[in-house]
């Protein structure tokens, strides 16, 4: 096999092309297969560095994961960045080229990306046995067609066969199979070759005869039906989520090994990114995570994160708005634990000068923490290593603020006063030892007789539900069949369903 590959897409967003593309990808390795992820345009707050400085969303990072393949600007190299309900800024190829509006993005900029975004994917062709591509919402929406670059747009200029994703929890997923095919032109509905029916609870057999009809109605067979797994949204584009222990709200938390658990608020600031830094919180036996919006909420909290945001004087009026500006101040008069990672860092700090993001000029912060910002035109986007607490701390930044640090004690390239805490650097948790020094001190603080694991790895367990994602694929779908789809195409003589492309 060389260059052979696949299109995931999915009926709706959130329908589980993400983790399918992950799992067929930790499949696929597993194989003996060089495989790499692939998409072409992703919008997301999530976001990640590669070693090369580019920033990339984070479930391509993870998908390259799962295929242990580092990854590279290659495999994502359009991320939208949402600023506001209508403009997102735009990052090419892992570096920001401006900000645009939903209308003058779909209006003209789009197609101009069309030609890097399929250079990129033939190149990982030329590299890889396969590549395992993963769409964006659904192919049928038939008002954005025309500017396509990351569903049927490529898939027809590459040639690669397509496999569409149901949520068949959310129910309707026949008539969503059945709609996107039908939605589609007939040169569109020539390249999709099937189905894959995502969290499926109960007795499979009487799913089947759903499933003989649907073949019946497209000419279409379903490549398999992956029962719902708990605990395996996996570095999430977006929603509130924590990737090793399932949603936050909904997590089941392990046994602590001290006699208290520790209590972790996450203030849901506007805008709020990389949010997937509190996973390695949740991944502890002991640590109860949940997303906040109210004052109330961080009173029994031992520790209260303020995570990233792409709008820092957003999430600063936010905070001011809800009276969780007043109890952090509260909570840090009272030495009681307080992070905030980079958006989160900035609006601790006394002043943020922003003439780019917001442009809202001089804003005070809250005054927490002795930092001054200025934001400008260039992103910081690096990967730093560095030493905190006694322990190694591997990190990434992605930032236009820049911090000037004016007194407390160095915490990363951050600072701390008391127990406030505050540094640009995303997945500073996942480093063990450091996680373990840190949740120490905030037990220490809290009066909290809580023991963080001596063992728990964050790695470990990540890659423990990366093999989870490849043994749904390889126990529950047909396997021969889609490697024949990577490897040949789709099949010849695909039916059209009426009525097609308007």
């Amino acid at each position: 096999m060389r260059g052979g590959g696949l299109l995931v897409a999915g009926t709706t967003s959130d329908a589980g092309k993400s983790v399918v593309t992950a799992g067929i990808c930790r499949w696929l390795v597993r194989q003996g297969v060089r495989v790499a992820p692939f998409k072409g345009q992703n919008m997301s707050l999530n976001s990640f560095v590669t070693r090369e400085g580019a920033e990339i969303g984070r479930a391509q990072a993870m998908q390259a994961q799962a295929a242990r393949v580092e990854p590279t600007a290659l495999m994502n190299p359009v991320l939208l960045k949402p600023g506001s309900d209508r403009s997102s800024q735009v990052v090419l190829m892992g570096k920001p080229v401006g900000e645009l509006s939903a209308r003058g993005y779909h209006g003209g900029r789009q197609q101009e990306l069309f030609e890097p975004v399929l250079a990129c994917l033939e190149e990982l062709r030329g590299m890889y046995d396969a590549v395992i591509c993963e769409g964006a919402g659904s192919p049928a929406e038939i008002n954005l067609r025309r500017t396509d670059i990351v569903n049927m747009g490529i898939a027809r200029a590459a040639k690669l066969p397509v496999v569409v994703v149901g949520d068949i929890d959310r129910g309707g997923v026949f008539a969503q199979f059945f709609g996107t095919t039908a939605l589609l032109s007939p040169e569109d509905q020539s390249l999709v070759a099937g189905y894959l029916v995502n969290k499926f609870r109960g007795d499979v057999t009487l799913l089947e005869p759903g499933l003989d009809m649907l073949h019946g109605l497209t000419g279409r067979r379903t490549f398999g039906v992956l029962p719902y797994a708990h605990g395996l949204g996996i570095d999430e584009e977006d929603g509130l989520r924590v990737s090793l222990r399932g949603t936050v709200r909904e997590s089941v938390v392990a046994p602590p090994l001290g006699a208290d658990v520790l209590r972790v608020a996450v203030c849901a600031v506007p805008l709020m990114s990389n949010f997937t830094d509190v996973d390695a919180l949740a991944a502890e036996p002991g640590v109860v995570v949940r997303f906040v919006d109210r004052p109330e909420e961080l009173v029994d909290a031992d520790l209260v994160v303020v995570p990233g945001t792409r709008g820092t004087v957003k999430a600063l009026a936010w905070l001011r708005e809800r009276g969780l500006a007043d109890a952090l101040a509260r909570r840090a008069a009272e030495g009681r634990p307080v992070l905030g990672i980079c958006g989160g860092f900035q609006a601790l700090g006394e002043r943020i000068e922003d003439d780019v993001e917001s442009k809202a000029g001089v804003v005070d912060g809250l005054g927490l923490l002795p930092v001054r910002v200025r934001f400008g035109v260039e992103k910081t986007l690096a990967r730093p290593v560095g030493e905190a607490l006694g322990e190694r701390v591997d990190g990434y930044e992605i930032h236009h603020g820049v911090a000037e640090v004016l007194g407390g004690d160095a915490f990363l390239d951050g600072c701390r006063v008391g127990s406030v805490w505050g540094t640009h650097w995303h997945g500073s948790l996942e480093s063990d030892g450091f996680r373990r020094a840190f949740l120490r001190e905030v037990a220490a603080a809290a009066g909290r007789r809580f023991v963080p694991a001596p063992d728990t790895s964050f790695g470990a367990l990540r890659e423990e539900q990366l093999d989870r994602l490849g043994d749904l694929i390889e126990e529950h779908a047909d396997t021969d069949a889609l490697l024949r789809l990577i490897e040949r195409g789709a099949p010849e003589g695909l039916p059209f369903v009426p009525p097609g492309a308007p």
